[in-house]
């Protein structure tokens, strides 16, 4: 039962569209109507401005920590990475968003965060590093993703985090599948403020 409760609020966690929320709230706007019409941070950038697209990215990264960090508060540590991944699939198809959601970045990267936080802080140094450089954001999520695996096969000994990093990892490319299209035909946008 306890397993249960653990998975149904990592889920409802990872469910939370905060950028439909903060748009609504307090820009009057539905972000699925503009841009790209996802409702994660890089869309909340472009349509409603950086202040939002922060606020936006905090708590997207902030849900995916705070459902990994869930089973510790049930004595249940081993079930840490699954929750947090459970909470990413809530992020990708949140019940409260008709099941269409963002691309999980930020919320993997709260995983990541809640569980193994210096590789947290290298893989926001790599994606900052290669958005300074190309201003893709999309290219920089997933440049990003996929150190996150090299650094778990090369520098842990931890098979579980590399293979949950791996599953996050791949959520992510495939949920840019139009954006590797776009920059290969050079349609992707590039950010301005950066």
């Amino acid at each position: 039962m306890e397993i249960a409760i653990i998975f149904i609020i990592a889920y409802i966690l990872g469910s939370i569209p905060s950028g439909l929320w903060v748009g609504k709230a307090f820009y009057k706007k539905d972000i699925r109507n503009f841009g790209s019409g996802n409702l994660g941070a890089t869309n909340t950038f472009r349509t409603l401005g950086k202040k939002a697209g922060i606020v936006v990215t905090v708590i997207d990264i902030l849900k995916g920590t705070a459902a990994t960090l869930i089973p510790v508060l049930f004595g249940q540590p081993e079930l840490m990475l699954v929750a947090g991944v459970v909470s990413v699939i809530g992020h990708i198809f949140p019940v409260f968003a008709g099941f269409k959601g963002g691309k999980a970045v930020a919320t993997s990267s709260g995983v990541v965060l809640g569980y193994e936080p210096i590789l947290f802080v290298l893989v926001v140094l790599v994606f900052l590093i290669v958005l300074k450089l190309s201003k893709y954001v999309s290219l920089s999520s997933m440049a990003a993703a996929i150190f996150g695996i090299l650094y778990c096969l090369f520098f842990t000994n931890d098979l579980f985090l590399t293979t949950i990093v791996g599953v996050m990892s791949i959520f992510i490319v495939v949920r840019h599948k139009d954006n590797i299209t776009r920059i290969k035909n050079k349609t992707e946008p590039k950010i301005k403020w950066m």
